[in-house]
């Protein structure tokens, strides 16, 4: 199997104007360096992604918009498209985010269109799964992400699973300061493997990074990191800060 490389995304949704992101980018850089042993991405508000990029000048950071629409172009007011995104210089594009599904009533349709339009404009896509306290309460957990993840990599090839990332993340623990244990964790993260290996096969499984967002925190991210299953995370609130994602980025490294 070929070693998966860390990915520690930033996801700032609705915060930061053009030169806070500048700021916020050159200062981590500066105090982390080129990333060699692990990537981390970073998905600012569409407004600041052009300067995000400038200012990305060392190896190991790609940008990232948190979402698009799945045409090319057209009377979709207030939508971007994939190659308005390439043009910024966008490497990936977070979907199907809880608060897109949530909040916005985006259905897994939508994020299958959303996830095959990715792989047709060059974009890696982020795919976020997740239940809502009621349906873990009910240990329909594993249901719910298989039927999420069924439905969205439908008529995806072997070939363009294989490169998709997907973050799990228990909505229950987004913004409410509330974790799943690195073995709540771990046990889902296992389990979405073996089902990519059930729809595929064992070594498109073996090669897919699947990232923990939730209540990520520089005092849990050592004990999630030390999961065999958790190959990144997906940072929220957290990742506002230099200091603090700064800590989660330069994680304690431990062998898989």
């Amino acid at each position: 199997m070929d070693k998966r490389i860390s990915l520690i995304a930033a996801n700032w949704k609705m915060h930061k104007t053009i030169g806070e992101t500048v700021s916020f980018i050159e200062t981590l850089q500066k105090e982390v360096g080129p990333c060699t042993d692990r990537e981390v991405m970073i998905a600012p508000p569409y407004t600041a992604l052009d300067a995000a990029r400038k200012a990305m000048t060392m190896e190991g950071y790609k940008l990232a918009a948190q979402n698009f629409h799945w045409e090319e172009k057209g009377a979709y007011t207030g939508e971007i498209s994939g190659p308005m995104l390439k043009d910024l210089g966008c490497d990936c594009v977070i979907l199907g985010h809880s608060e897109r599904r949530h909040l916005f009533g985006e259905t897994d349709e939508m994020i299958q269109k959303k996830l095959a339009a990715a792989f047709k404009f060059g974009l890696l896509p982020i795919l976020c799964v997740g239940e809502v306290l009621e349906e873990r309460e009910a240990g329909r957990t594993l249901e719910v992400i298989g039927t999420q993840l069924e439905r969205a990599v439908q008529g995806l090839s072997r070939e363009e699973s294989g490169k998709i990332v997907i973050a799990y993340e228990p909505v229950w623990a987004i913004g409410t300061g509330k974790t799943a244990t690195p073995g709540q964790a771990q046990e889902v993260h296992l389990a979405i493997r073996q089902h990519i290996a059930a729809l595929f096969d064992k070594e498109v499984a073996n090669r897919l990074r699947i990232l923990y967002g939730g209540s990520v925190k520089p005092d849990n991210v050592d004990a999630l990191m030390a999961q065999p299953d958790i190959d990144g995370l997906l940072v929220g609130g957290a990742s506002l800060e230099v200091s603090s994602f700064k800590r989660i980025v330069q994680y304690q490294f431990v062998e898989k």
